[in-house]
């Protein structure tokens, strides 16, 4: 099965994601300068998607597995 995610959303300091397997992952925003440094708005404008999170507007794109992966590698620190 591959995880993929369902819904992704910023407040002032968090990217958060909700996952087809029901789990939401919230990451620093400072991971990602463009979304940190982005308006609301900007951030509003999240595309999901089964290959990931894409922000047109601020040439951003994270992959979900590449994001599970940095949450686990710190979460091992």
């Amino acid at each position: 099965m591959t995880i993929s995610a369902t819904e992704a959303h910023c407040d002032d300091s968090t990217l958060w994601v909700t996952l087809s397997d029901g789990r939401v992952l919230g990451v620093p925003l400072v991971w990602f300068p463009r979304l940190a440094a982005a308006s609301e708005a900007a951030r509003a404008a999240v595309e999901v998607s089964p290959f990931g999170l894409h922000w047109e507007a601020l040439d951003e794109d994270i992959s979900v597995p590449a994001l599970m992966a940095d949450v686990v590698k710190v979460a091992a620190e």
